[in-house]
């Protein structure tokens, strides 16, 4: 008996070392089950050709107009607007993009926005996996499919009937 009260806490103490090594994954519980976790997607989204658009010489609210209000302004970097895009998605990899506008004098001096995607390529980045793999939408009719849409019905009303009701007279606006 004396040997299994030493036995006992030693084998209770490898089954649980054994159990630290376990690491599920961080989305999964147990390695398991894996909750549905929404797309986070916060800041500013600058292509490179809304970047193009901006020049050296705007004013602020010019800049302001074509990238939307900067994430963050501070009061010890008043000449220094930061635009940061962060977008989260479960199973992918986090995206972070950060545009930093430099001013002098109320004038833009320069824009700093290395590796921004073209605006097709911030669309399919962005698209779900499941409308990835389908053909693109079709936006607009065809020649063919507008001859063959039905020819709508003309209204019989004449144009000259007037409308019936309560006449109403109003007094002026302005006195006479």
């Amino acid at each position: 008996m004396p040997m299994y009260r030493t036995s006992l806490p030693i084998v209770v103490l490898a089954a649980l070392a054994g159990c630290s090594s376990y690491q599920p994954q961080a989305d999964s519980l147990m390695g398991v089950i894996t909750p549905y976790r929404i797309d986070i997607m916060q800041g500013n989204v600058v292509t490179k050709e809304l970047a193009a658009l901006v020049r050296p010489g705007m004013s602020r609210e010019q800049v302001r107009d074509l990238l939307g209000s900067p994430l963050l302004t501070s009061a010890f970097h008043a000449d220094r607007w930061d635009y940061v895009f962060t977008l989260r998605r479960q199973g992918v990899e986090p995206q972070r993009r950060s545009i930093v506008a430099y001013f002098k004098d109320g004038k833009l001096e320069r824009l700093e926005a290395p590796d921004l995607p073209s605006e097709r390529e911030f669309v399919s980045s962005v698209r779900p996996a499941s409308r990835s793999s389908g053909a693109e939408p079709v936006l607009a009719l065809t020649d063919e499919q507008k001859q063959a849409l039905p020819v709508p019905v003309k209204s019989e009303t004449p144009a000259t009937v007037q409308p019936q009701g309560a006449a109403r007279t109003y007094p002026p606006l302005e006195p006479a």
